[in-house]
């Protein structure tokens, strides 16, 4: 059976170690992109309601104005 080499073990070591710190950011940048598409989801209804609104209201004023 083979030895351990301590020196490629502890190389081994730090290489998880910073993938750990990596996969940390990851998941605040995850969840930061998750936040700001759920806020552009909602500005986004938010717009069709608006322009919807306004479309309506120019049709039935175009509609009124073509009626007298």
């Amino acid at each position: 059976m083979s030895e351990i080499d301590l020196v490629k073990y502890g190389v081994m070591w730090a290489k998880v170690e910073s993938m750990e710190v990596e996969v940390q950011e990851l998941r605040k940048d995850v969840k930061t992109l998750l936040e700001l598409a759920n806020q552009s989801k909602g500005g986004f209804w938010m717009g069709m309601v608006i322009a919807s609104s306004i479309s309506s209201l120019i049709g039935y004023f175009i509609h009124s104005a073509s009626q007298k």
